[in-house]
């Protein structure tokens, strides 16, 4: 097991483990919704530029320490619309979204909140709102981590299961994360297809890795140009985990976001894969906790390379 911030470019190697998903599953699927609208920088909040990041919105159009009504808006569109239409589906499909959630979002939002409160959905904590924490020193990102958890306990009457940082954490978090204790796992990582062990001081901590890849932050980015090309895109990944699952079975992120895949023209491909999935046998639709009760108890830290 290697030290927390060590860099390690083996892994499993050609050796992975058998994740012995539930009923021999090849693959298991985790969809996770980010729920951030309410908490990205605006001016109106203080922060000295409006957030157009991940938006349909042009860049540079507005003047850095202007309102941009456009971004704002768009972010809106995510929780006024975008949101149900996501958690609709997935509830009407079975899935068991995990939903990664700035705690400054839901206290804007109290009905989002009743809503994840009410379905029982998997609680990732993704931050209070847009900071970067690889800019704080030690005591403020622990007030930043224990702010966060407040405010989703708060909003949602329960804790967060895992952490996912809203951007690149610092060489601190893992270990903030767990000084403050109470986390299954975090997914500030994307090097693998299987949950791993890394050892923060003297104790052991699952990462349950993310991914950019399978993400529709790249409509937003227009790294991909349609919902189509999104579809194609997390199709043949798919495609590749579910075969290659025959052998070494894999794990699979789909990471949507309520103002990118909420809108209509992108939502149809969502409703495509996973209708898409479902034809695949094999396939477990997970929740990040999930796989980490799972990997926790078929793979303790102990057994872990």
């Amino acid at each position: 097991m290697r030290a927390n911030n060590d860099r390690d470019f083996i892994g499993y190697g050609r050796t992975p483990p058998n994740p012995r998903w539930p009923n021999g599953a090849r693959l298991a699927l985790v969809i996770v919704l980010n729920v951030e609208e309410g908490a990205e920088p605006s001016i109106p909040d203080g922060d000295p530029a409006t957030e157009i990041a991940l938006t349909d919105g042009v860049q540079g159009e507005v003047p850095s320490g202007s309102r941009d009504f456009v971004a704002e808006s768009l972010f809106e569109y995510g929780s006024r619309i975008g949101f149900w239409r996501l958690i609709d589906l997935m509830s009407a499909r079975g899935v068991p979204l995990t939903i990664n959630a700035c705690a400054q979002a839901l206290a804007r939002n109290p009905e989002i909140a009743a809503a994840i409160r009410d379905s029982g959905f998997d609680l990732c904590c993704h931050g209070d709102r847009f900071v970067r924490h690889f800019l704080m020193n030690e005591a403020e990102e622990r007030t930043a981590i224990a702010h966060a958890v407040t405010g989703l306990e708060q909003a949602i009457g329960r804790r967060p299961s895992g952490w996912q940082s809203r951007y690149s954490p610092s060489q601190n978090t893992r270990a903030l994360l767990v000084e403050h204790g109470g986390f299954l796992y975090d997914s500030d990582s994307y090097a693998d297809d299987w949950p791993y062990w890394v050892k923060v001081g003297e104790r052991p901590h699952l990462i349950i890795p993310h991914s950019f890849t399978n993400n529709d932050n790249r409509l937003a980015t227009a790294k991909l140009g349609t919902a189509n090309d999104f579809y194609d895109h997390l199709a043949s990944a798919l495609r590749v985990l579910h075969a290659e699952g025959a052998r070494h079975p894999r794990m699979m992120t789909v990471s949507l976001h309520s103002r990118i895949s909420g809108q209509p023209a992108r939502f149809e491909a969502i409703m495509r894969f996973l209708d898409l999935a479902a034809q695949h046998e094999g396939v477990w639709f997970a929740s990040r906790s999930d796989i980490a009760r799972h990997w926790t108890d078929t793979h303790p830290a102990e057994r872990d390379r």
